[in-house]
């Protein structure tokens, strides 16, 4: 079968290129083009557009690149039109997924829909959108169960992908200490930054970030580093800061570390899994974070606290990310702080609700299924 997956930022990637393996293994035949990244295309898919030319995200940011969105948006038609695939696949990424999902629909193809996106935080009007275009949604929280069944959406929770990934990539790594070696670091016990992968949202993050170095000279920090980002970037804003850039060794640097400064989003889940104490950060242009306070609709943007429905990790967003209280809260998480102890139970109980592993197996063999099941019944 002929398959057409668009994934439009890094994490996307990553789950697309999990499914993609596991596509390949239930389904012989197979035929699999993407837009998504370097993993996707590693993992068998042939890589028709680049997530790094297409991950534009915030209102300003989009607004400047109205026309390069456009462009992408009739490209892509094309391509799905020209391919005729027996299934589109949509992950995550709504703004350019639910204009692609109408055009699929009102064309006659198949529509799957991998990782909710995060409706229930704002806009749950987007979700009418899902019931008029979308033939199965997946969705990967146990929480989104009871968000769909509002809207009579038949979902199931099969687990979480990322489970698989972080528990495959704990069994080939090394003890930190020989880790820290191989990177070339110090001695000394480690503080990850992980600023994201956008670089407006580097441009913002990582200053803050940064200006909790000169508090913990017993510490050596880190940057995760992306390749979609260029050195200079990177460089000019650690700017003669005492931080090691590393890049694409983002689990090597937080299984090594003591704790981390992690930008809100995938990170925070991937740090919680691997056991590392972390501070979430947040900060975006003005125009953004103001129509955030007025739309967004949930407790918590950080994973960790949506999942375990508490404020198991703080949060520093908007104003908040500053000096003084990223010192304060790194402070309580590193070896003797008073936050520690908890936050490595909570992390335990948060593996207990995502589940066992096989997530994206589970999901590419019930894809299949239905896809088969749609084809049979000339659906």
């Amino acid at each position: 079968m002929r398959y057409f997956i668009i994934a439009g930022e890094q994490s996307g990637d990553l789950h697309g290129a999990n499914l993609v393996k596991e596509i390949h293994a239930n389904d012989a035949d197979a035929d699999i083009a993407c837009w998504g990244g370097d993993l996707m295309e590693a993992a068998g898919a042939r890589l028709l557009m680049h997530y790094s030319k297409t991950a534009f995200m915030g209102f300003t940011t989009v607004i400047m690149n109205l026309g390069a969105i456009s462009k992408n948006l009739s490209l892509c038609k094309k391509q799905i039109q020209d391919i005729n695939p027996d299934v589109v696949i949509f992950i995550d990424y709504p703004g350019f997924n639910l204009r692609m999902a109408r055009f699929a629909k009102e064309n006659g193809f198949r529509i799957f829909y991998y990782i909710s996106p995060k409706f229930w935080a704002w806009n749950e009007g987007r979700v009418k959108k899902v019931k008029k275009y979308v033939d199965r949604m997946y969705i990967i929280f146990p929480f989104e169960n009871e968000f769909y069944r509002k809207y009579n959406i038949d979902v199931e929770y099969y687990g979480n992908p990322l489970v698989d990934e972080i528990e495959n990539k704990k069994a080939m790594m090394p003890p930190g200490d020989v880790i820290k070696s191989s990177l070339g670091l110090e001695n000394k016990p480690v503080i990850a930054l992980l600023a994201g992968s956008r670089r407006h949202e580097v441009e913002i993050i990582l200053p803050q970030m940064l200006k909790a170095a000169r508090h913990f000279p017993e510490y050596q920090f880190v940057l995760a580093g992306v390749k979609n980002l260029p050195d200079e970037l990177y460089y000019r804003i650690i700017d003669g800061n005492d931080v090691k850039l590393i890049r694409e060794m983002t689990y090597e640097i937080l299984v090594s570390s003591e704790a981390a400064l992690v930008k809100s989003g995938t990170s925070t889940l991937e740090a919680a899994l691997l056991g590392i104490p972390q501070v979430v950060c947040y900060k975006a242009d003005f125009f953004s974070m103001l129509i955030a306070l007025i739309l967004v609709k949930v407790r918590f943007v950080s994973l960790v606290n949506l999942i375990m429905g508490k404020e198991a990790v703080k949060e520093l967003l908007g104003y908040s990310l500053n000096e003084h209280n990223i010192v304060k809260e790194l402070r309580m998480i590193l070896p003797g702080g008073v936050k520690r102890g908890q936050m490595e139970s909570d992390y335990r109980s948060l593996a207990e609700i995502l589940g066992p592993t096989g997530a994206s197996a589970r999901i590419a063999r019930e894809m299949i299924k239905e896809l088969k099941s749609r084809i049979a019944k000339g659906e």
